[in-house]
């Protein structure tokens, strides 16, 4: 029964850490806190006093962000910290400086590498790289406006917030994650083989996986966060994906990416999925197509039927469930959702494809030189082994 298949363990918040019940924040999906959770002050006013503009301007507020989920995570974080410190509502939007400031250095802070955990007492900690305390910033700012305030943060502010994060990265060393681990060829292969192509479930799982390391796709546009957030206008559909046969007569599949990352409003980005023998993202397509037969055009592309018959869109820490199960029996560690995209970069740059070309498929802004040194750890043998023995060593 896929049901039963449990979800990735979600990073949880200490309970120490957890946000205090407010009747001015409800309960309500990440992606729609910038929008519900309010302040107890008024906003000044920022369109003429008429009902049409005030509707055309809620409304342009309300669709003027993509990704807002993650500005739910970061606002969450910031009520959070004024939960510990205790600020009063009114303090909170519109936020000061030295309140943001303060935010910033609690979001980052270590107080054992910094020295001042003595002091610190009951207040509680949970510190994360400066990269996460600017989208924690961002979140803010992004709430403020939404909710009728100016901008916290001037220019100036924030390059005396950016001085205080670069110090406190010197007392720390560094904090980054280590690089997520690729996929590697082999790897895909045990996958498919271990998972049962003529089951709905790992049907789909085989698709997205092959074509997320083909089409160098991140997890998350071949999956959903949960059922209910599938949105024809963002997620890939049976009508996103095409055919074709290039200018030499070999067959491709490209999809139509509705909302990319990297997209502006309304543009489309497309992947090409290419022939590549066993491990074929082509026919892993094909065969999702007949082991979950689309009802409408509008259907999941990536999606399964349960055994009520219902079609399901995947969702991601599922699939990921499925995939980190079967590696975690060949002792591989985890897989993250970055890792198939990495890994098939790092495979195309392994075999000397063009660079270019490998930054054209993954839609890259610039020459991902990370993903260049995973690859070369992979094929470093086969460039620098052994040229002693041409010396007689």
């Amino acid at each position: 029964m896929r049901d039963s298949i449990p979800a990735l363990a979600s990073a949880s918040l200490p309970a120490h850490l957890v946000l205090l019940p407010s009747p001015l924040r409800p309960p309500c999906r990440a992606d729609r806190r910038i929008f519900e959770w309010h302040g107890v002050n008024t906003p000044p006013p920022t369109v003429i006093s008429h009902p049409v503009l005030e509707l055309l301007a809620a409304r342009a507020a309300d669709h003027s962000l993509r990704d807002t989920g993650s500005y739910g995570s970061g606002l969450r974080k910031y009520h959070i910290f004024c939960d510990v410190f205790s600020v009063s509502e009114d303090e909170r939007l519109p936020a000061s400086f030295p309140l943001l400031h303060s935010f910033a250095l609690w979001a980052a802070a270590d107080p054992v590498a910094c020295g001042v955990n003595e002091m610190t007492g009951s207040t509680h900690f949970e510190p994360v790289a400066p990269v996460t305390v600017h989208k924690y910033l961002a979140a803010v700012r992004a709430w403020h406006i939404v909710q009728g305030w100016p901008s916290p943060l001037s220019p100036d502010d924030h390059d005396r917030i950016n001085f205080s994060l670069r110090g406190l990265e010197e007392l720390q060393g560094s904090r980054r994650k280590p690089p997520r681990p690729p996929v590697t060829i082999h790897m895909l292969a045990t996958l498919r083989s271990e998972l049962d192509l003529t089951d709905p479930f790992d049907a789909c799982v085989w698709a997205m996986a092959s074509c997320a390391f083909w089409g160098l796709m991140r997890f998350g546009e071949v999956s959903v966060k949960s059922l209910r957030d599938f949105d024809p206008s963002r997620h890939l559909t049976r009508a996103n994906a095409h055919f074709g046969h290039d200018t030499d007569g070999k067959p491709y599949f490209r999809l139509d990416l509705p909302s990319a990352k990297t997209a502006k409003h309304g543009e489309v980005q497309h992947v090409f999925i290419t022939k590549q023998g066993t491990l074929c993202g082509i026919d892993s397509l094909f065969n999702l197509g007949r082991v979950v037969p689309a009802q409408t055009a509008q259907d999941p592309l990536f999606s399964w039927r349960d055994r009520l018959g219902s079609v399901r869109p995947m969702v991601k820490a599922k699939a990921l469930a499925r995939i980190n199960g079967i590696f975690a029996r060949h002792g591989w560690g985890t897989a993250f959702g970055h890792s198939f995209r990495i890994g098939g970069a790092s495979f195309l740059l392994g075999q000397g494809v063009d660079p270019e070309v490998v930054r054209l498929a993954g839609r890259w802004k610039s020459l991902a030189y990370e993903t260049y040194i995973r690859a070369f750890e992979q094929v470093a043998s086969r460039h620098t082994a052994n040229l002693s023995q041409r010396y007689g060593h």
